[in-house]
């Protein structure tokens, strides 16, 4: 079924009956060309571009819980493409093109929104470091404004502008990026996959990997065993307990990160607001309420849920650049398991196995790099070789000193 806006009428005056599941419920069947573990968004991605771009047929998505319930589902909404490295700025570049035009591709309302994200500075020198990273993006095909306290002020009047500590002396301005709805991101993709013959298989926990001679063979399930010839791991904060059926320790450690929500207030954030002197970012949804997070937990977890100290380090954060926050009530919170890498960026890569590959590590970016990872990941599995711009995520790369060091975009653990 393709969605239009003639269907939707129809549906309206016909009392909603021809509305069919996005994706069909199906039972794994013995053996599959390759296996996605992983149903969230990079994994689901994975699979679309893999069919769609790579015309690769016999795919089956795994996943142990259900479809949005992992780190697709539980994160602030964030796209961009401003980072500074050129290890990372055009992966990121890549995917904000993609993002530009989901909708389109997938037809499906993932509410892509450019509604602009502004880096606070509130010192000289962050102001040079702003002015490097903005050249970095333009340079790399991105945008990016540098604005004075003017500029700022007349975009987000309502800050704490004249604050002794960290007055704000301008920003770092990138009109195109904003906010998606994360979850429509996941029934996108899993439906745009489904429709181009892949299985999606739910509550379905990979248990082992199957390795003879140093090739796959296959992989374990709580719903038995498939046997496949290549295997791609996509699991985001879970990526160690998987690779370690597979005898592989990985420079990642785990950690959960809480996101927040107030209630529904008037619209006044217009965009996407980080602030420079603390872990703290904030925009407004389409519900009303505001979303907003900071920094991870400080200990390593598996756990979906986050502890108080946290709460109330992110809220003085906020606090401090918005007052009015504090007539506010904080509806919820909410955790993910970020997969944090020792450089603070991600990997796409093979493995010494043959036949298994690997896309973890993505720390704070997981869903800004969606689309790109899955595009990314797809060409890996299909061809064997990385994406033009995905050369610099080897997993070799703390070996041979080619680290990307990339603090700020990404967290460094042993930094926090």
């Amino acid at each position: 079924m393709r969605y239009s806006a003639l269907g939707l009428i129809k549906e309206a005056l016909t009392g909603h009956k021809g509305w069919r599941p996005q994706w069909r419920d199906v039972a794994p069947q013995s053996h599959y060309d390759y296996v996605i573990i992983g149903g969230g968004g990079h994994g689901l991605a994975t699979a679309y571009y893999l069919a769609k771009v790579f015309g690769a047929a016999r795919i089956a998505v795994l996943e142990k819980g259900w479809i949005g319930g992992g780190n697709v589902g539980r994160n602030t909404t964030i796209i961009r493409s401003n980072y500074l490295l050129d290890g990372n700025e055009p992966f990121y570049e890549f995917s904000l093109k993609l993002w530009e035009n989901l909708e389109q591709d997938l037809n499906y309302n993932a509410m892509v929104s450019q509604r602009g994200i502004l880096n606070l500075v509130h010192t000289d020198a962050q102001r040079d470091a702003a002015r490097r990273r903005g050249n970095a993006m333009i340079l790399n095909g991105s945008d990016a404004e540098l604005l004075d306290t003017g500029g700022v002020r007349a975009m987000y009047p309502f800050l704490n502008f004249d604050d002794a500590r960290f007055p704000i002396k301008g920003g770092l301005l990138h009109r195109r990026g904003g906010t998606v709805r994360h979850d429509a991101v996941a029934w996108g993709y899993a439906r745009g996959a489904d429709m181009r013959g892949v299985d999606i298989i739910q509550n379905c926990e990979v248990t082992g990997l199957r390795i003879e001679g140093g090739k796959v063979q296959g992989v374990e399930t709580s719903r038995g065993y498939i046997g496949t010839g290549k295997v791609g791991v996509s699991v985001a904060g879970n990526s160690s307990r998987v690779m370690a059926l597979a005898g592989m320790r990985l420079p990642i450690e785990s950690h959960v990160l809480q996101a927040f929500v107030s209630e529904g207030l008037k619209p006044f954030i217009p965009g996407v607001i980080t602030y420079g002197a603390g872990h703290f970012y904030c925009s407004q949804s389409d519900k009303g309420g505001l979303v907003f997070g900071g920094d991870i937990d400080m200990y390593n977890s598996y756990a979906q849920r986050g502890n108080l100290p946290v709460v109330e380090d992110v809220v003085e954060s906020g606090m401090s650049l918005i007052p009015a926050l504090g007539r506010a009530r904080l509806l919820r919170s909410w955790g993910g398991i970020m997969d944090m890498s020792m450089d603070g960026s991600p990997f796409i890569d093979r493995t010494d196995i043959e036949g298994l590959y690997f896309n973890g590590g993505w720390c704070y970016g997981g869903f800004k790099a969606t689309p790109a990872a899955g595009y990314c990941f797809a060409h890996l599995l299909k061809t064997d070789r990385p994406h033009e711009t995905a050369t610099a995520y080897r997993l070799d790369r703390f070996m041979s000193g080619h680290m990307i060091d990339e603090k700020g975009q990404g967290a460094q653990p042993n930094l926090h």
